[in-house]
């Protein structure tokens, strides 16, 4: 039986190994952490991420042929195939602090993986990584390896979060880039040979290793840009009286172009994006080349250029101040269908109106108030280190009530701000939610997921991303 170790069980490691225990159930597949109440949750009824279908693979393999243990180093030992999929966050100090990806958790595991192993391996590389981080890895491998042989294999994940039981299902593609050796092409057959089982060989791309790590930077850079493309188009919309709505749809239809991505919104967020792109701006640099760099750089700026104009415009909108007016936040999370909140546009907008003293009331149905109170209080770039790196009690913002109930959340509000597109916020009883809300009532929709014209009718006084702006809004601009 083939056995495959996967180290990392967040949320790549857990559900990928998943669901290569349910298609091959010949294949023996265990995930490794060394977070203990991580292991527990992944063996317990409530899992440590929320993903839909999730629960039912995990439930029909865990204890048949996928198992989740904390117990590395046998794991790792007794494996053909190891994964490793941990943390490469953005280094927040030393040489590159800002950009640069921090390996000190890849070259731990490869430093682990070369000291346990007493066979020959292949060593995969699921995490998203540096071009050139297989070079590192095989060196390390390779001057202490002890005679064994190592195969570096780089297999990027593309999986969107809320979708991700359904990518991994069905995916566009699986790439897989190894060395230009007999020993690497043999390598990749092997690991070709397991998405085989549910994958069709067409959609299997091989690559040489440089070309696969790039390509998962260069993927992650183009759907960004496609993003800030929009909201920066959004911006002259509300300035011309255009519907972004009608002009990206209009872009969409030319087949050259395709309608996807073009959503204007707050921004984008996730544990991927701003990373990556920083991360090949650092490599651009790296290599001489600034205005590579640069070009790049702009789709984080205007990111971030969106982010405070929709604090501005909140802010503007309320008579220049929002100072102890409580404000209702629907939606934490970056994007519905997760629990996750890495880089997630609501941090910023949040810590902008709590810079002017707003006072905010925040509900979303996957998001917990502690994982809200740590984001609102970590340094940039911290979120992505191991939790036992984090602070270890982050203080709680005074400003800041977390609840379990939209219309909680906006009772007495003077404004209701929109970050994520959960569905159930499209049939919540707006009428009802006005009632009960400070006059006048503002909703600011950063997601362009509400009937605007609606609203307006019952009373309140509406701004959505990229639309004509309300008479209001028009009296009172906002300076970005």
């Amino acid at each position: 039986m083939v056995k495959i170790c996967c180290i990392g069980a967040g949320y790549v490691g857990g559900p990928t190994m998943a669901v290569i225990a349910l298609k091959c159930p010949k294949i023996e597949v265990a995930v490794v952490d060394i977070s203990v109440s991580r292991i527990n949750a992944w063996n317990s009824d409530q899992l440590p991420i929320y993903e839909p279908g999730l629960d039912g693979v995990v439930k029909e393999c865990r204890g048949r042929n996928l198992f989740f243990s904390t117990d590395v180093e046998k794991h790792v030992f007794e494996a053909d195939i190891v994964f490793v999929s941990v943390n490469t966050p953005t280094k927040t100090r030393g040489l590159g602090a800002g950009k640069a990806a921090d390996l000190t958790y890849w070259e731990s595991a490869a430093r682990m993986i070369a000291d346990v192993s007493k066979s020959d391996k292949i060593v995969v590389e699921k995490s998203t990584v540096p071009v050139k981080t297989a070079e590192a890895i095989e060196k390390i491998l390779t001057h202490n390896s002890k005679g064994i042989k190592f195969q570096i294999l780089s297999n990027p994940e593309f999986l969107a979060e809320g979708t991700a039981i359904k990518d991994l299902f069905n995916p566009d593609r699986v790439l897989i880039g190894g060395r230009e050796t007999p020993e690497g092409q043999k390598a990749i057959g092997m690991l070709k040979s397991v998405y085989a089982h549910w994958v069709p060989e067409e959609r299997i791309l091989t690559t040489n290793l440089w070309s696969a790590e790039l390509s998962k930077l260069a993927a992650n850079a183009f759907l960004a840009q496609r993003i800030s493309s929009v909201n920066a188009i959004s911006a002259l919309c509300e300035a011309t009286g255009a519907d972004v709505s009608q002009v990206a749809y209009s872009v969409g239809t030319d087949s050259r172009i395709g309608p996807k991505f073009l959503n204007a919104s707050v921004g984008f967020g996730g544990s991927c994006f701003q990373k990556d792109i920083l991360n090949l701006v650092y490599i651009c640099e790296c290599n001489g080349l600034p205005e590579v760099a640069e070009y790049w750089k702009q789709v984080i700026k205007i990111n971030d250029y969106q982010k405070n104009r929709f604090v501005n415009r909140v802010v503007a909108s309320m008579f220049n101040t929002v100072s102890n007016k409580k404000v209702a936040i629907l939606g934490f999370a970056f994007k519905k269908d997760t629990g996750d909140t890495r880089e997630t546009p609501a941090i910023d907008v949040c810590k902008g109106l709590l810079g002017d003293k707003a006072r905010l009331s925040i509900y979303d149905p996957q998001v917990s108030e502690d994982q809200i109170q740590r984001d609102l209080t970590l340094s940039k770039f911290e979120w992505d280190h191991p939790t036992h790196l984090q602070p270890m009690s982050p203080t709680t913002v005074k400003q800041v009530s977390v609840v379990w109930d939209a219309y909680e959340a906006t009772k007495e509000a003077h404004a209701v701000c929109i970050l994520t597109e959960w569905d159930e916020f499209k049939s919540l009883d707006y009428q009802r939610i006005y009632n009960n809300m400070m006059k006048p009532a503002f909703i600011f929709d950063g997601r362009n997921v509400l009937d605007a014209d609606k609203l307006r009718e019952i009373g309140f006084i509406v701004f959505s991303i990229g639309k004509p702006l309300d008479s209001w809004l028009k009296d009172m601009p906002a300076v970005a």
